[in-house]
């Protein structure tokens, strides 16, 4: 049994976390027929209620159902790693605190529902994957699709008001924070 684990790698901690850490919640939420969903949704609190900062980070890892977990997974997965490795554990960490922070802001100034879920964070890896081999003065041809299909079908979306459970602000902010750390990034900001 040693030797058959012993094939595995824990390459990406940060993301393999991430996603243990999903599971957990989704399974205590199952658990808890959804009560336990307060603590990992973000929305309009009272401001002296602590839920209310807490809940600025912890919104990334509730999930509504397996579902939308596997949705917004899959890509990670796939994605994650790969800037993991680009840009390593603790910087990309930063970048997952920092987009959880402001889409939980953003959210609670501009919206009355409540956010969570990683599929900000998904946008945010779509667009800063798109510029992971930029060239100088170039602009890359896959950043201009993301934000032709991604990006424009949010905005039409939140400026239909869609009724739906999707939390379209929270995906425009985090592609907005995915362009901000790829520019960053590649201008050696951050």
């Amino acid at each position: 049994m040693k030797k058959f684990f012993s094939i595995f790698t824990f390459n990406s901690p940060v993301i393999l976390s991430y996603f243990l850490i999903c599971l957990v919640v989704l399974f205590i939420a199952s658990l808890t027929k959804k009560k336990s969903d307060k603590f990992f949704s973000s929305g309009r609190r009272s401001l002296i209620n602590p839920l209310t900062y807490i809940t600025l980070v912890t919104h990334i890892f509730g999930h509504s159902c397996f579902e939308h977990l596997v949705g917004n997974f899959t890509l990670i997965l796939l994605i994650g790693p790969i800037l993991e490795e680009k840009y390593g554990s603790i910087l990309l960490l930063k970048m997952i605190i920092i987009c959880a922070v402001v889409i939980g802001v953003i959210n609670f100034i501009f919206s009355k529902k409540y956010v969570y879920g990683s599929s900000g964070i998904l946008y945010m890896f779509i667009v800063i994957s798109s510029f992971v081999n930029i060239e100088e003065g170039k602009i890359p041809l896959t950043f201009v699709f993301i934000c032709l299909f991604y990006v424009i079908s949010e905005v039409i979306s939140l400026v239909k008001r869609k009724k739906d459970n999707v939390s379209h602000l929270g995906h425009l902010v985090g592609a907005v924070c995915g362009v901000i750390f790829a520019l960053a990034l590649h201008y050696h900001f951050f």
